[in-house]
């Protein structure tokens, strides 16, 4: 059988040109090594010279698959239009009536072959652009991705195995790396531009990792629908990930993630699958209900396979890890036991505070109640919390390191991780840090945080410690004996019983409060002084802030002043600038003074308070105003003077309109100025 495979492969790869042993073995697998449906699968279908040029050019074809012929195969028709390459024709002396081009398009009805111009709109155009190239396809809307890759190998000689296309939708992007998911479903348009790229074996290169890298900088705007609850958004980075995304739920709507039960997920997404991931657009709304915890992995079983979006579950023992699509599960009324997961923080966790709430949840979900409060956070918060207070205060920190794969976990954490003792004691004289140290990476996170917050010989230790101690328990402390820093007291192996493991933790608890009783009363010393230096302190503040409080006075009543000067010197400036504006246009309206030998004119002398004068002359025909604008020009404003002319009479009373010819102060007249 071996041999007749071998034969198969060969006769395979040398009627259809594929040089990669990979894809054409996948061909042939494909179709249960029938060598026909092999070559259907990849040559045209409307190639109807196939089965002749077999049987012409490779009679040992026949022998090749044991005399097996499908159906019609010696009914196939002779030569014609067909879809051999050139270098392929010459191999197997194929007649030159055979076209050197394959066609680009894939017609799924072969009437409607024939009428292909006018179903052009039933079909998709693809414009492919490769090493600065673009070829065109045209496929009908019903056509596959693997369709369109096989078109894409006719034009570019690129097997399929080693294509990669972008430009897809991103909310499909994900479908889109089906073989069998259908063009027509995945929100085209009639013409679309895509990019290919060959991932050869010397320069592999992941492009939907470079999408997703690309949609993992950008924030998702977030709205969740909920049953009885208002309305959330959220806008989240794309590296979230679905479990964190639930967390968020959980911590805002205080909905338990196993009690959770999504909608509009695209398919293939599970607890680990980011949102740049997912394939969803930037905007995209959820829906949650919240569903009994009986019934939280088992409702939504008769979910349509079909749909574009499922519902989505978790149930409280499961994990990333094991997670499916509802769709995909089939219940039965006796839904048989799913296997606990092993795993209490997911792969490649973005960071410590994740990695700890989770471990806490999958502890609490797998283990159950009773269970010890462990701190939820990074290691280096724990460490501040238990280590770095005042010594009276100070507790000792217990890191608890899981292991998944260790077959001491399920009894440590079943028997002796659950006493009543146990959990006494954690809660009375430690702070309590679990982490899970299944997978690497996880591993290498804590223990580069363990370096960072306590000491390389810390981090050594822990990397030191074998799979058949773990689980272990890492005691971690702050004395003045340990230096300035923090140190690991004592490490705890996991195969131990528990009176052991009660023994070792008080026994550390004991000696570690003996290292802080001259610590203790170091602090008790230091509290007093600063205690006697504080009232001191208090007497000279008291007496500094009634100093301080008299100079503000002083201050504030300078600044009154000043203020109130201002204002003054505001006004006064003001009243200036209003006496010299009406100064300024009495000044303008004057006339031309006459000159001294006009006849006509009248000679005004204005005696000032002061017993000065001043002097103008005048036309007789002018008028009273234009002697007020004089006096108004030499700076005394008629609101503030009056003008008076001998026998006494009030001129800034009268009908400033009339001339001074008619109020008789010609040929020469002297009036006085005064004060109002």
């Amino acid at each position: 059988m071996s041999e007749n495979k071998e034969e198969t492969l060969a006769s395979f790869q040398n009627i259809t040109g594929i040089d990669d042993v990979g894809e054409a073995f996948s061909h042939l697998e494909a179709v249960n090594w029938n060598l026909m449906d092999a070559l259907s699968r990849v040559m045209p279908h409307e190639d109807p010279s196939l089965a002749s040029a077999i049987h012409q050019s490779q009679p040992a074809l026949a022998e090749s698959t044991n005399g097996f012929r499908p159906p019609g195969y010696d009914e196939l028709p002779g030569p014609s239009s067909g879809g051999f390459f050139a270098s392929e024709r010459q191999n197997l002396n194929i007649p030159q009536r055979f076209p050197t081009q394959l066609t680009s398009s894939i017609n799924l009805d072969p009437v409607a072959s024939q009428n292909n111009n006018q179903n052009n709109q039933d079909s998709i155009l693809f414009n492919i652009h490769f090493n600065q190239q673009i070829c065109q396809i045209r496929l009908p809307s019903e056509a596959t991705i693997e369709q369109l890759k096989r078109c894409i190998f006719d034009k570019t000689r690129v097997p399929v195995c080693r294509q990669a296309i972008q430009g897809w939708p991103p909310s499909k992007a994900s479908e889109a790396q089906q073989p069998s998911s259908r063009i027509c479903n995945l929100d085209l348009g009639q013409e679309n531009e895509l990019s290919l790229v060959d991932l050869t074996d010397d320069g592999y290169m992941d492009t939907e990792q470079d999408e997703v890298s690309q949609r993992a900088d950008k924030t998702f705007s977030i709205h969740i629908q909920f049953e009885s609850e208002s309305p959330l958004e959220l806008n989240l980075p794309g590296n979230t990930t679905m479990l964190q995304l639930k967390m968020h739920v959980d911590d805002i709507k205080s909905i338990p993630v196993r009690h959770q039960e999504w909608t509009g997920w695209p398919r293939g997404c599970d607890n680990e699958t980011t949102l740049a991931r997912s394939g969803i657009d930037l905007t995209h709304s959820f829906g949650v209900r919240t569903i009994a915890p009986t019934t939280a992995s088992h409702s939504n079983s008769n979910q349509q396979q079909n749909n574009s979006y499922d519902v989505v579950n978790v149930d409280s023992e499961s994990s990333a890890d094991e997670f499916e699509d509802a769709t995909d599960f089939n219940f039965t009324d006796s839904p048989p036991a799913q296997p606990l997961n092993i795993h209490l923080i997911p792969n490649n966790t973005d960071d410590e505070m994740s990695g700890s709430s989770q471990f806490v949840e999958n502890y609490l979900a797998r283990y159950g109640e009773p269970c010890p409060y462990f701190f939820v956070g990074s290691l280096e918060s724990a460490l501040q919390l238990a280590c770095y207070k005042p010594a009276k205060e100070r507790k000792l920190l217990a890191i608890y390191l899981h292991h998944g794969k260790s077959i001491l976990t399920n009894v440590f954490c079943d028997q002796l991780m659950k006493n009543e003792n146990i959990i006494q004691t954690f809660m009375e004289k430690f702070v309590l840090y679990g982490w899970d140290l299944t997978f690497e990476s996880n591993k290498d996170m804590f223990l580069s945080s363990l370096t960072a917050c306590i000491s390389s010989n810390a981090s050594l230790m822990a990397r030191n410690i074998g799979l058949d101690k773990l689980p272990a328990i890492m005691l971690v402390g702050k004395s003045r004996e340990l230096g300035s820093g923090c140190g690991v007291l004592s490490v705890i192996p996991g195969n131990i019983d528990l009176d052991d493991l009660l023994t070792r933790l008080i026994g550390t608890c004991d000696r570690f409060e003996e290292q802080l009783q001259g610590e203790i009363r170091q602090d008790d010393e230091r509290a007093a002084r600063d205690q006697v230096k504080a009232e001191q302190d208090m007497a000279y503040e008291a007496t500094l802030q009634a100093d301080r409080a008299k100079d503000a006075a002083k201050r504030q009543r300078e600044a009154a002043q000043a203020a109130e000067q201002k204002r003054i010197d505001f006004e006064r400036a003001e009243e200036d600038a209003r006496r010299e504006s009406i100064r300024l246009v009495a000044q303008q309206s004057l006339p031309q003074e006459p000159a001294e030998q006009t006849t006509g004119t009248a000679k005004i002398r204005v005696r000032k308070p002061t017993g000065e004068f001043l002097e103008r002359r005048f036309l007789t025909s002018n008028s009273l105003q234009d002697l007020l604008n004089f006096v108004t020009a030499n700076g005394f404003l008629i609101e503030e003077y009056k003008l008076l002319s001998w026998p006494r009479r009030d001129l800034t009373a009268m009908e400033s309109g009339q001339t001074l010819e008619a109020l008789k102060l010609y040929p020469q007249e002297t009036v006085f100025l005064e004060e109002r």
